[in-house]
């Protein structure tokens, strides 16, 4: 057997070979092609006979690399980054070199301790990508709200004021429509009234005389000038904004199509709470694979809902853990806070967390942290969220759940 490091690049990596001794075998780099990647299997398959004598350790799970190695037979073992940096020596040198001999280095040493990587199956990768792709669209729209809401403070305020939400297509409609507080005030009733019933708004004609009657109500006016400037800017954002609205829409029904085509489906569909955002997030996260996780415990640090113990002599306390999966300890952590409003025990979870002096994020990871305990057991058992059967439980270990 031979132990293989690869401290990965976008364009080249750093390859390092090591026998069941530590003797370095070989030491070079290669180019990030297809065809280079093959003379990299060839030249691991020179030390052994098949592609499962050749363990490959690198820092990250996913990529071109990864998928290369794995259909090529390579066993895989990911590394967090953070260990490979304990393994430095005092000087904390670094370089592409050092770091290939590290991995694998670790890789010879840990082995029986390292958990092999078995890739998810196809709907579950191709769920998460877009769920985390759908997060990259949803942090843009954020953006993009926030700087037409300052935009509008500047110069037509009273908009913000007219609908439920600025994000609506009626509200960006309205603004494309009348794009300035004089263009707004010179729409009558029956106008509005018009505009609303085209966007099939619920009650056109009540909402359209409140919305006259806030338009022409006394208020601060910005001078022509900046009305000028800032409408331009205005249109330019929503330009970028409806695009994004009406992608993420699309998103949607392709992660909810994946999600409902999942036999797990059923089991985060259950959950209080969860919706057809965080359900899809939770099974993208998590899984399917029953074997990947020893037990409850090992989901609560790979989702930092668990907190790491710090102890030096009389010294200690528990801290946030912050190596683990931010995707899916974001999931869980929404979801937690979704609970709280839906669920009486979750609810009051929460409040003695806050009444003992935690902060709302820290009542939600302890909230979360029991979460995964129930998920874990509905998950490995096919069951969907039945409280009953957790009231029964809690009943029965309530100690070890307050």
């Amino acid at each position: 057997m031979i132990f293989v490091g690869i401290d990965w690049a976008d364009k080249e990596h750093e390859v390092c070979v090591l026998d069941q001794d530590g003797s370095e075998l070989a030491h070079f780099r290669i180019p990030h092609t297809r065809h280079d990647l093959e003379t990299l299997k060839k030249q691991l398959l020179r030390y052994v006979t098949s592609p499962e004598e050749a363990p490959c350790f690198l820092e990250t799970s996913q990529g071109l690399l990864i998928q290369f190695l794995l259909e090529a037979g390579f066993p895989v073992y990911p590394l967090n980054p953070k260990v490979v940096d304990y393994r430095r020596k005092p000087s904390g040198a670094k370089s592409d070199t050092i770091d290939a001999r590290l991995l694998a280095d670790i890789g010879r040493s840990d082995l029986r301790r390292l958990r092999r990587l078995n890739p998810d199956s196809e709907l579950i990768q191709e769920l998460k990508i877009l769920c985390r792709d759908q997060d990259i669209l949803l942090e843009e729209v954020t953006r993009l709200t926030n700087r037409l809401t300052a935009c509008l403070k500047e110069y037509y305020p009273v908009a913000l004021e007219l609908f439920s939400r600025l994000t609506l297509p009626v509200t960006l409609n309205f603004l494309k429509t009348y794009p300035t507080l004089e263009a707004a005030r010179s729409a009558s009733v029956p106008e509005l009234a018009a505009f609303l019933k085209a966007h099939r708004h619920p009650k056109p004609n009540l909402t359209a005389q409140r919305i006259y009657a806030q338009l022409h109500a006394p208020q601060l006016e910005a001078r022509p000038a900046v009305v000028r400037a800032k409408s331009r800017f205005m249109l330019v954002l929503i330009a970028q904004l409806e695009p994004l609205l009406e992608a993420i829409k699309k998103y949607d029904e392709e992660i909810t199509r994946l999600f409902k085509s999942h036999p797990d489906s059923l089991i985060f569909a259950s959950l209080p709470g969860a919706g057809t955002r965080l359900g899809p997030r939770l099974l993208a996260g998590w899984g399917d694979d029953r074997g990947r996780y020893e037990n409850a415990a090992a989901v609560q640090a790979l989702a930092g809902t668990s907190p790491v113990l710090y102890q030096s002599g009389k010294y200690r306390f528990a801290r946030q853990r912050r190596a683990c999966i931010k995707f899916l300890r974001r999931a869980l952590q929404l979801f937690a806070y979704q609970s709280v409003l839906k669920v009486s025990w979750a609810r009051d979870y929460y409040q003695r967390k806050r009444t003992a002096g935690k902060t709302h994020h820290e009542a939600l990871r302890a909230l979360a942290n029991i979460w995964v305990r129930i998920i874990f057991a509905m998950w490995l058992n096919r069951r969907p969220y039945d409280e009953s059967v957790f009231l029964a439980a809690r009943a029965r270990h309530a100690p070890s759940v307050a």
